[in-house]
C-alpha cells in the first residue's frame, strides 16, 4: 500500500457516506415524505449527487490514480473499481449530474399522479426530458468508454454484462415460452380448481406475519425496518437496511412474497464483507447479482414446496380457516399460476421473463432515438401483444407501471431475468453442496441456504464481475438452461 491509495480509500469512503445519506433520503421519499416536500427533496438529491461526483471527477484522484499501487485479492480490484468509478464520473459534467437528479425527481413525482389516473400525457414531457438527460449521458460516456451509449447505461448497473450477450439469450427465451406458456396453461386447467384462500387478511395479522417470515431468513430488526410504499423496495444501507411492501386485506400474497422478495436484497447488503465498508470492492456486484438474492429466497426457496408446507401452518395460525386452503398443493395452485397478466411485479416466474425483453428492448430504442416518448404507449401495446398475445387496457397497466424510467433508471431491467437465471443456478448449486437443504426448507429454515450464500456471494463484495461470481459459486458462468430446467420441473409435468 502506498499515500495515493490510502488517500483513494478516504476519498472513497466519504463518497459512500454521502451515497448512504441519498439513500436514506430516497427511501424518506417512497415511505414518509409528504407531498409536500417533494421540490425540496429534489433539490436535497441533486446537491448530493452534485457533491458526489465532484469527489469523484476531481483532478487529484487522476493524480492519486496514477500514483496508486495496490496488490492482493482485495486491495487490487478496489483499486480497479476506483478507476473504473472516477472514469465513468469525468465524462459527465456535474451540471448535467445534478440536472438529472432534478429531472429524475421530478417526474417521479408527477409519475404517481400519472399512475393513478392512467394518463401518459400527464407525464409524458417530463419523461421526454429524462430520457434526454439520459441520452446526453449516454453518448458522453460511450464516448470515454468506448461502449455503446445503451451498453454504458446497462454497465451502471451491472459491469460487464452487454446488450450483445443479454439479446441472444432474451431471443432464446422468448422461442422457449412460445411452445412452454401453451404447455403449461393445458396442464393447469387440467387441475381441479384451487380452494379459496380464506381472507380477508388483516392487514395487521399480515405485518406481523411478514416480519416472521423475513426473521425466518435471517433479517435482524436491530438493523432494518419494514415500512410501506407504492412499490416495494429495499433501500437504506447494509447497517440500517429499510424494505419496504404494500398490504391488500384480500391477497396476502402481494405483501408477503414482496416482503419476502426484498429481504432476500436485505440479507445481500448485510452479509456485504465488513472490512470493506465503504470501499467500492465491499459493494453488491451488480443488479444481476442483486436480483439472484432476491429471487433465490422468493422464487426458489420460499415458493418451493418444501417451504409452503411450513408457510401454510403460519398462514392458518395467523388467518384461520379450513385446513385444505393452506395444503401445499392449494397454495402451490394459487402462488405458482401461470397466467397472462399486465402486471410485471405480479407475473408468475414462466412470464415474467417476457415483461423484462418487452422493456429491454423498449429502452433501448428509446435511448438509441429509435423511438420517441410520445409513441411509447403504442410501441408496448404492440410489443406486449407479440410477446404474451395481449394488451393492456390502460397505461396504468402499460407503460405507466413502473417507477424505474420515471426515475431515470435505464439499462437495469435486464438484471431482472438475468437475476432469475443466475437465481436458479445458485439454487442448484446449493442443493449439491448443502445435504439436506430441503428438509430445512419444510421447517422454515433457511440458514443453511444463507449460510452457503453468505460464503459464496454476499462475503464476495464486488470483488468478482457477475460470471466470474458465478463461477466462484457454481463452477461456470451463467448459463440460462438451469433456469429453463427449474421451470420445466416446476410448471411443465403434469
Amino acid at each position: 500500500m502506498n499515500a495515493a491509495y490510502d488517500r483513494l480509500k478516504s476519498r472513497f469512503a466519504r463518497i459512500a457516506t454521502l451515497g448512504e445519506a441519498q439513500a436514506m433520503l430516497h427511501w424518506d421519499a417512497s415511505a414518509m415524505m409528504p407531498p409536500g416536500g417533494a421540490v425540496a427533496r429534489g433539490e436535497q438529491l441533486a446537491t448530493l449527487a452534485g457533491l458526489t461526483h465532484d469527489l469523484l471527477a476531481a483532478p487529484e484522484v487522476a493524480d492519486d490514480l496514477d500514483g496508486a499501487e495496490a496488490t492482493g485479492e482485495w486491495d487490487a480490484p478496489n483499486l480497479d473499481l476506483m478507476r473504473r468509478a472516477h472514469l465513468r464520473a469525468s465524462a459527465l459534467p456535474t451540471q448535467l449530474v445534478e440536472a438529472m437528479a432534478r429531472a429524475n425527481s421530478a417526474c417521479e413525482n408527477i409519475w404517481r399522479e400519472a399512475k393513478a389516473k392512467a394518463d401518459f400525457p400527464l407525464v409524458r414531457p417530463a419523461l421526454t426530458e429524462v430520457v434526454r438527460l439520459q441520452r446526453e449521458m449516454a453518448q458522453a460516456l460511450s464516448a470515454l468508454t468506448g461502449l455503446s451509449p445503451y451498453d454504458s447505461l446497462m454497465e451502471g448497473y451491472q459491469r460487464g454484462v452487454t446488450a450483445a450477450e443479454v439479446e441472444p439469450v432474451f431471443t432464446a427465451y422468448e422461442a422457449f415460452l412460445k411452445d412452454a406458456l401453451p404447455r403449461a396453461e393445458a396442464i393447469q386447467a387440467r387441475r381441479p380448481a384451487a380452494i379459496p384462500l380464506p381472507g380477508p387478511f388483516p392487514v395487521a395479522a399480515q405485518k406481523a406475519l411478514c416480519q416472521r417470515m423475513s426473521q425466518r431468513v435471517g433479517l435482524d430488526y436491530a438493523h432494518a425496518r419494514l415500512d410501506e410504499s407504492l412499490h416495494p423496495f429495499c433501500g437504506g444501507t447494509p447497517t440500517d437496511v429499510r424494505i419496504t411492501t404494500f398490504y391488500a386485506e384480500q391477497d396476502v400474497a402481494k405483501a408477503l412474497m414482496g416482503v419476502l422478495h426484498e429481504t432476500g436484497h436485505a440479507q445481500y447488503e448485510r452479509g456485504l464483507p465488513e472490512p470493506w465498508a465503504r470501499q467500492p470492492v465491499g459493494e453488491a456486484a451488480g443488479m444481476a447479482a442483486h436480483e439472484s438474492q432476491s429471487l433465490i429466497v422468493e422464487m426458489q426457496a420460499c415458493r418451493s414446496d418444501a417451504f409452503l408446507g411450513f408457510l401454510g401452518g403460519e398462514l392458518r395460525a395467523s388467518f384461520g380457516g379450513d385446513p385444505a386452503a393452506y395444503s401445499t398443493a392449494n397454495l402451490a395452485a394459487h402462488w405458482r399460476h401461470v397466467s397472462r397478466g399486465f402486471i410485471r411485479v405480479d407475473a408468475d416466474e414462466l412470464t415474467y421473463p417476457a415483461h423484462v425483453i418487452l422493456r429491454f428492448r423498449l429502452e433501448r430504442a428509446l435511448i438509441g432515438g429509435d423511438l420517441a416518448v410520445a409513441d411509447l404507449p403504442g410501441a408496448w401495446n404492440d410489443g406486449f401483444r407479440a410477446l404474451l398475445g395481449i394488451a393492456p387496457p390502460d397505461d396504468a397497466r402499460g407503460c405507466l407501471q413502473d417507477i424505474h424510467w420515471h426515475d431515470g433508471a435505464f439499462g437495469y431491467f435486464p438484471s431482472y431475468t438475468l437475476g432469475a437465471m443466475a437465481a436458479a443456478q445458485l439454487m442448484c448449486a446449493a442443493r449439491h453442496d448443502v445435504a439436506g437443504l430441503d428438509d430445512a426448507l419444510a421447517l422454515g429454515d433457511l440458514r443453511p441456504l444463507m449460510s452457503w450464500l453468505r460464503e459464496r456471494v454476499h462475503g464476495q463484495g464486488a470483488r468478482l464481475g457477475f460470471q466470474d461470481l458465478l463461477r466462484f459459486a457454481t463452477g461456470k458462468p451463467l448459463d440460462p438452461a438451469d433456469f429453463t430446467a427449474h421451470l420445466q420441473s416446476r410448471y411443465l409435468e403434469a
